[in-house]
């Protein structure tokens, strides 16, 4: 998720594990180590495709991570010059802040490899968007009530940091059976009509759990559709978009193609843009605008010739966030 929201957990974490013993510096340390795994987007791989989906891979496996936290332990007490007799405590916090950082990751949709490099598989859920508010404004509502009444206190307040934690956590459980109630009306619409397709992804609109994007995958073409738990109706309405994989042929070796392919889990699209092929990552962002899209090659006669990547930038328009609040509560929201 986003850095604030990890920094957060950090902090909540930290506090929770530490927070009586050592004070606000477990909460500062929590938040230091809630970053660490980020910090992959500062390594140039000199390739956009490869840094798009080398992120959360290393840095974000709790192989690695577990391994590498009695390494921060030794630091933080190098900081601190702490007695010896503590250094399990900054060990567990610095496992349990590390950890916590990529099972949260999961629950996005980017993808999340917490087994490399036995299993480099990116892991998504796709229950919470990048950014939410919901889970993160009780994380923070709980540090800044637990720092006011520790002043001048004698003992640290442990109950409202535990709540933020226990409130975060809940909504993550109430995304799940939200994804799962949006797509068991998805799956049922689809057997209804009789639309054959071969994969399907639910994915939450920025900043809510309530309106969803329903993506469905195709041989030659993808559906795109929207449903909100506040919708009365009970059809689903879902866009047909033609894409054109068959210009892939040919240079379906190329790098780049196949990484696409394998990170997206088969959510992409290819499209043909004044002569050039393009990739693009159909699991974030919405039609006709996505975050992920690259050139990979270059038509030609009587086949394609390969390029290296390049990314394409982002044509992000902010009304689209004011569609998808009015959107929520209206069904009939026109885009």
């Amino acid at each position: 998720m986003d850095s604030l929201t990890q920094i957060a957990l950090g902090a909540a974490v930290g506090e929770a594990v530490l927070g009586r013993r050592v004070g606000r510096r477990a909460a500062l340390w929590g938040a230091v180590l809630g970053t660490v795994p980020d910090l992959d987007v500062f390594i140039p791989l000199g390739d956009p495709v490869a840094d798009f989906t080398y992120h959360r891979s290393f840095s974000h496996s709790l192989i690695v991570l577990t391994l590498l936290s009695p390494g921060f332990a030794w630091l933080i007490m190098k900081f601190h010059a702490e007695p010896r007799a503590r250094f399990g405590g900054w060990w567990l916090l610095s496992f349990l802040v590390l950890v916590t950082h990529p099972l949260l990751d999961v629950f996005t949709v980017y993808g999340t490899q917490l087994f490399w490099p036995i299993d480099p598989t990116p892991l998504f859920i796709s229950s919470v968007f990048i950014v939410d508010p919901a889970y993160t404004l009780p994380l923070l509502l709980g540090l800044t009530v637990t720092f006011v009444l520790a002043r001048g206190r004698g003992t640290r307040p442990w109950l409202p940091n535990a709540l933020g934690l226990l409130l975060s956590t809940a909504y993550l459980g109430w995304g799940l059976m939200a994804k799962a109630e949006v797509e068991a009306f998805a799956r049922a619409e689809l057997v209804e009509r009789g639309i054959a397709y071969e994969r399907l992804l639910t994915v939450p609109m920025p900043g809510n759990t309530l309106l969803w994007r329903i993506l469905v995958m195709g041989e030659e073409a993808y559906y795109e559709g929207f449903r909100s738990w506040l919708d009365q109706g009970d059809r689903l309405f879902l866009e047909r978009v033609e894409h054109e994989p068959s210009l892939l042929e040919g240079i379906e070796d190329h790098w780049p193609v196949q990484r696409l392919r394998w990170f997206t889990n088969g959510f992409y699209s290819v499209t043909g843009r004044e002569g050039k092929i393009v990739v693009t990552d159909l699991r974030m962002g919405a039609e006709p605008n996505y975050v992920f899209s690259f050139i990979v090659g270059r038509k030609d006669n009587p086949h394609p010739i390969p390029l290296p990547a390049e990314q394409l930038p982002l044509d992000f328009q902010l009304q689209e966030l004011g569609w998808t609040w009015r959107r929520i509560f209206d069904e009939h929201a026109p885009r």
